[in-house]
């Protein structure tokens, strides 16, 4: 398609705005070849190709008509290219339009106005025409009904020509969907009218500078119409005429109205002095106003009046008005005094010490009343504060005695001490001794102070600092703002006492810490301090719980201050005090956990299960695991706190106590080892053999021997050191504990110490009576080696030593399993290793005695096989050794025979020497 047949394109307009008939250039590219080619022009929707003129292919000149869009595109079409397109736009202004009460230098046609007042159709004066939109945008009405709006504003209109005219009204009645741009535009014809009005009339003779010409025209054609007439001639001038006229009418009126006109300036000064009466007759009932307003509380008239009265008579003359005056004053005097009274008065509101603080200010009280109540209220709960600790020390007996009263009148726990029954469960107390009765039902004298200390703190500081605040906004003497001068000075007064108000709080605070060290940490007081906080000794020292209890309310009060954006160096105090407890919370339980442990030997029930050890580990790991449940509350760090365990000092103290816990518990074991059968109470054990598994106890009535107790404890250390350490390592890590290993290491090393100690005592016990059996089992019968008969079989002394054998292996396997294999083997080693000493200390053999000899040491070895160390195997070697060889085959067959029947005799017997996966069966 060539170029002259593209659509048309407008690319500009100039200008791009303006009211109807504006005179624009139109720019572009094909607008035409010629001005026959144009057949089509519009602009915003209006066609405007009768005023259009073609001025060449890219520029057309034409008049804007009377649209109805506000803002359009300029569209073009040309018989050659068809309809254009438009990337600009131009934008249709509203014509100004001339109020009645605006100045013009032509005449503006009245009839064109009309009243905007809704349902008055009567008829109206010219004078309250006005303009029909003021703000020179378009009028879109909301739909707010008129009696709501005569609701919300009462007493005001919206007619802008009324006295009582409201802006807020007019707006909301016919611009509430008007957008923001359209209000702006509207400001801005409102400024540029007021400028039009600030030129003056200048503007307006230049701008109408022909009319002021044909109006001096006609006016001097009138002149010299009148002089060719000659009428001034004869009878003066018009205007002389005139002003002779008006002359005499004034005269005349005088005479006829100066009787009534003197009546009624009489009158009226009457109506006036009546009117002065009536005005000030609220100053002469003011005193006695003043005294029944304040009885009845209302403050605000009484200051209203009062304002009033020293406005119009503060100042003046007249003895009547200064006489009744001072009598205002002397009650507004006693008013002061009332209002100080209250103000100062404890306990109260802050916002009754707002109420009064305004008061005073409003009655120009001397002084600065707002810190007087901001010193007042510092004493006070400095007062509270102290009071606190001295009601608990001084009526802490009274109370006690209550409490025990009360106790034996309801026997039945609080609804509180079974919380803090559970609370004590959860957090590790279960395993403690138990306390007095009354223990239980009451909470610790400390732990109530630190409580209501929290009281105090958190409900008076927080409006004793917002009081503060508001005395240096300036806000306790205007919420507004509109007492400008009050503000400032109160703003001045408290950039002057900042660093009093920080003392005082810094007293605050220290106060609380000090009296809580002086309950709970005494140690960190002077003896001076401890004078004035102290006074708990005869107090018990609060376990681990209840120190718990106190951090918590010592955090509440923290973050109730710091919500109140306290600066924090006013508070580094109370960080300190929770840093102190915390670490003070960490000892003490480790300590009473030291304790509870100490005590679990009394709980030893010496009933085994499956695993071959009793409860014991378990309470063990159960009562550590409660204790770090116990300090998982005091060790949180929370925003703000410094990690207690990452603290040199803490760390070692921490670690420490742990590994003392450890050892505790191992000696408890080894106490256990060595207690006699008369010191153990095992009365109380039993087991239903009717169970699934007849041994998972001890048998009725059945009392644990040393040597059970000794296996027992055995397999009990070798379950802490393969599980309950290394899970005590775990948790201990998991909760933030550092040294774990060295916990762990010297743990393991403690209980490997008392294992092997044990068993020593336990083979000992169990090894000697069998091997110290074999020599005289030997030569019963006066048997020599080298004069016996023909074998027969294995001899008794050899069978009693393996019945033994098996008798320890009952009872070792009937505890653990895992024992029977290293006890066994001891046994067995002190065994081989005597009939190895039997054997090389005989001098020589006969064949019958070396086939004797052969057959029983080697039915003993082929019995414990399974049980041989590398030690055992060396001792039946040399034993074997020691013997004469068998050269004869048929020895050898006889040899055989024997130790196969004896094999076979006792083969129910030596079963449990033989290797099996059979599961053990435990009591």
């Amino acid at each position: 398609m060539s170029r002259a047949h593209q659509p048309p394109l407008v690319t500009g307009i100039s200008p791009n705005e303006g009211t109807s008939w504006t005179k624009v250039t139109i720019r572009g590219e094909n607008l035409g070849t010629g001005p026959a080619d144009l057949v089509g022009l519009s602009i915003c929707g209006h066609n405007c190709l009768l005023t259009g003129e073609w001025m060449s292919a890219s520029k057309i000149v034409c008049h804007v008509g009377p649209a109805k869009d506000d803002k359009g595109e300029i569209i073009v079409s040309t018989k050659s290219g068809g309809h254009g397109t438009s990337t600009v736009s131009f934008k249709l202004l509203k014509a100004e339009k001339i109020g009645i009460l605006d100045q013009s230098a032509v005449w503006v046609d009245e009839m064109n106005y009309y009243d905007m007042r809704t349902d008055r159709n009567k008829g109206i004066s010219p004078l309250s025409l006005r303009p029909s939109n003021p703000l020179g945008i378009d009028v879109d009405k909301g739909k707010v009904p008129l009696k709501d709006l005569e609701a919300m504003f009462p007493g005001v209109s919206g007619d802008f020509t009324s006295e009582n005219f409201s802006a807020t009204w007019y707006l909301i009645e016919n611009h509430s969907v008007t957008s923001f741009d359209q209000l702006r535009m509207a400001a801005s014809n409102l400024k540029k009218q007021a400028t039009r009005k600030n030129e003056g009339s200048l503007a307006y003779v230049k701008g109408g500078l022909s009319t002021f010409f044909e109006a001096q025209d006609a006016l001097a054609a009138i002149h010299q119409r009148l002089e060719s007439d000659g009428t001034e001639k004869v009878e003066g001038s018009m205007t002389q005429r005139l002003e002779n006229v008006l002359n005499r009418a004034s005269d005349t009126a005088d005479t006829l109205f100066q009787e009534v006109l003197g009546r009624k300036d009489k009158a009226d000064s009457t109506r006036n002095a009546l009117n002065v009466l009536q005005r000030f007759k609220f100053l002469f009932n003011l005193p006695l106003n003043i005294e029944r307003n304040t009885h009845k509380g209302d403050y605000d008239v009484v200051i209203n009046d009062y304002e009033k009265a020293k406005s119009l008579f503060g100042n003046t003359e007249v003895p009547v008005f200064k006489k009744v005056y001072a009598e205002v004053e002397t009650r507004i005097g006693a008013l002061r005094s009332l209002l100080l009274d209250k103000l100062l008065e404890t306990p109260s509101t802050l916002h009754d010490q707002k109420r009064y603080i305004r008061y005073l200010s409003d009655l120009h009280a001397p002084g600065d009343p707002a810190w007087q109540c901001i010193y007042a209220q510092h004493k006070w709960i400095l007062g509270l504060m102290q009071n606190c600790k001295e009601e608990f020390i001084n009526d802490q007996r009274v109370g006690l005695g209550a409490i025990a009263l009360d106790l034996e009148g309801d026997p039945r726990p609080s609804a509180l001490s079974r919380i803090r029954d559970t609370a004590s469960l959860k957090r590790g107390c279960s395993l403690r001794t138990p306390r007095p009765s009354t223990w239980r039902y009451e909470t610790p004298q400390q732990v109530q102070f630190v409580e209501k200390l929290s009281d105090v703190v958190i409900g008076q500081l927080p409006n004793f600092w917002k009081l503060w605040i508001s005395y240096v906004n300036g806000s306790l003497f205007s919420e507004t703002g509109e007492k400008s001068g009050q503000v400032e000075k109160s703003k001045k007064n408290a950039r002057q006492r900042q660093n009093d108000f920080k003392k005082m709080i810094e007293e605050v605070t220290h106060r609380l810490v000090k009296l809580v060290r002086g309950a709970l940490l005494p140690s960190t007081l002077t003896e001076l301090e401890l004078r004035l906080y102290g006074g708990w000794e005869s107090k018990t020292e609060l376990t681990g719980p209840w120190l718990t209890q106190v951090i918590h309310t010592v955090r509440i009060i923290f973050e109730a201050l710091v919500a109140l954006e306290i600066p924090n160096d006013l508070l580094q105090v109370i960080q300190d005090l929770l840093l102190e407890l915390r670490h003070h919370c960490l000892l003490v339980t480790l300590h009473h956990t030291a304790g509870d442990v100490k005590r679990l030997a009394e709980k030893e029930d010496w009933v085994v299960d499956n695993e071959g050890i009793t409860s014991l580990p378990a309470q063990f790991e159960q009562c550590m695991v409660q204790m770090l449940q116990s300090l998982k509350e005091p060790m949180e760090t929370k925003p703000g706190e410094v990690n207690i365990l990452q603290l040199d000092q803490a760390q070692d103290q921490a670690s420490e106590l742990c590994v003392d816990i450890m050892r505790v518990f191992v000696n408890c074991l080894e106490q256990l080892s060595n207690k006699t059968d008369g010191d153990i109470d095992t009365s109380h054990i039993s087991v239903d053999l009717a169970s699934p598994d007849p041994f998972s106890g001890l048998q009725e009535d059945f009392c644990a021997t040393l040597e059970q107790r000794l296996l027992i404890i055995l397999s009990n250390c070798q379950y802490l050191e393969k599980h309950t350490f290394l899970n005590m390592a775990e948790h201990f890590e998991k909760h933030g504990f550092t040294g774990t290993d060295k916990i762990t290491q010297v743990s393991v090393h403690a209980v490997k110490e008392l294992d092997e100690s044990l068993f020593d005592a336990y083979i000992e016990r169990k090894s000697d009576p069998i091997v110290g059996s074999l020599e005289p089992g030997i030569y019963a019968g006066y048997f020599d080696w080298r004069d016996c008969s023909t074998p027969t079989g294995v001899r008794n002394y050899l069978k009693e030593a393996l019945v033994n054998i098996i008798t320890v292996h009952a009872e070792v396997f009937t505890v653990s399993k895992e024992l029977v294999p290293r006890v066994l083997t001891r046994i067995v080693d002190g065994v081989a290793e005597e009939m190895s000493r039997l054997m090389q200390c005989v001098s020589s053999f006969s064949m019958n005695g070396a086939i004797q000899a052969r057959l029983e040491i080697n039915a003993l070895r082929d019995v414990v096989a399974s049980y041989l160390s590398s030690e055992s195997h060396a001792n039946f070697k040399q034993a074997l050794e020691a013997l004469p060889q068998l050269h004869s085959g048929a020895d050898q067959k006889f040899l055989e025979e024997l130790l196969n029947r004896f094999k076979s005799s006792m083969q129910l017997q030596l079963t449990c020497f033989q290797p099996s996966n059979v599961q053990p069966v435990k009591r």
